[in-house]
């Protein structure tokens, strides 16, 4: 028996080498298919096309003897790695050179990921941080927006700080009056409008942004960002694109006063239901260990989510819920809906509560990957 463990042993690693191989193609036509869309300017991700594979690696799952899961599972992997590959391609074909942008929080997490993005699109980026007063002097790390002679030297200027130090931060740059554009990236926009009026009457051109994701978002991946229009918009993106001319960028321009109103729901509902279901298990007194080994599935999805809040930083998340001046609707709406299905239930209503989930149902986003 051993000599047959072997000799399989043996067969199967000649054909994971042969996989890779083929991989390795298939990711080549991959990339090809990358530079014509670049040179297209069509999307990376067409969901029709991806959903044609998957179903014939569904059909294959027969005659491989596996589940279609299995095999879903296999080739969905493969097309992320396929879109990563296109992804690349169109960043390079896009990389244009030239442009010097500032970071302002640059030793931040936000700020190194929109340093990391910024240079593979070929740009110049030079990074200001408090964290770095003790570490080594380098070329373009600056520790004091002080120790910079000339911010008009630079294209762009963008803020990544923290929610609180953002007002700070933007009226210094306010009292340097730079003519080259501020962006900042907040997460929370209100209580930054006397700062912002600040920055505008000394003559300095404003973009206000907001990245939907964090800092270990995949930058070869779709990235939306909220552009909150502050004056005119054809003219304020003309000015983001030419800084943050990513090709996959989906750059959504509404109404600035429009934007905390949707970071409470965006984030605010998002984080808080996160926090609530584990707070809430925490009350169960049952034991993590049983909980995971007999989970159901939709508990492993609504934990996986939650496990993704409370990995994350508790302070933003304390100051995104405090300084969002539209909170309380967001309260309000998530105790008066408990209230609603807990009611439903404790009096037998069965149709009242579907009615309840059906109308629930029409506010979910219908996009599946």
């Amino acid at each position: 028996m051993n000599e047959e463990l072997e000799t399989l042993r043996t067969r199967i690693a000649e054909m994971d080498r042969a996989l890779q191989e083929l991989l390795a193609e298939r990711f080549r036509l991959a990339a090809r298919v990358g530079e014509l869309k670049a040179e297209a300017g069509r999307p990376v991700v067409v969901r029709e096309v991806e959903q044609m594979v998957l179903g014939r690696a569904r059909e294959a799952s027969g005659k491989c003897g596996v589940s279609p899961e299995v095999m879903e599972t296999i080739f969905d992997a493969i097309i992320r790695g396929s879109v990563e590959r296109q992804h690349r391609v169109g960043v390079s074909r896009a990389a244009q050179g030239g442009s010097r942008v500032l970071i302002v929080g640059a030793g931040g997490g936000m700020g190194a990921w929109f340093q990391a993005l910024l240079e593979s699109m070929g740009h110049e980026v030079d990074g200001v941080d408090a964290a770095w007063q003790n570490i080594p002097r380098a070329r373009g790390r600056h520790w004091n927006l002080d120790e910079i002679p000339d911010l008009n030297a630079y294209d762009a200027i963008l803020v990544s700080v923290n929610l609180d130090r953002m007002p700070e931060v933007l009226r210094k740059l306010a009292s340097k009056a730079p003519s080259s554009p501020v962006i900042e990236i907040a997460s929370v926009k209100d209580h930054l409008r006397r700062a912002l009026e600040t920055l505008k009457a000394a003559g300095t051109p404003i973009l206000s942004v907001h990245p939907m994701f964090g800092p270990s978002k995949n930058p070869y991946e779709p990235l939306t960002v909220i552009h909150g229009v502050l004056e005119d918009e054809a003219s304020e993106r003309m000015r983001l694109l030419s800084v943050l001319s990513h090709p996959y960028l989906d750059l959504v321009s509404l109404p600035f006063d429009l934007h905390d109103r949707l970071a409470g729901w965006l984030l605010g509902l998002s984080h808080l239901t996160g926090m609530v279901f584990a707070r809430a298990l925490e009350s169960s007194g049952l034991d993590p260990a049983t909980l995971e080994r007999v989970a159901s599935t939709s508990f492993k999805r609504q934990s996986k989510t939650s496990a993704s809040v409370l990995e994350g930083n508790p302070d933003l998340y304390f100051t995104i819920q405090r300084l969002n001046p539209r909170r309380g609707e967001v309260y309000a709406a998530l105790h008066t809906a408990i209230g609603e299905l807990t009611a439903a239930v404790e009096r037998d209503d069965r149709e009242g509560f579907r009615e309840i989930l059906a109308g629930a149902a029409g506010m979910l986003p219908t996009g599946r990957r």
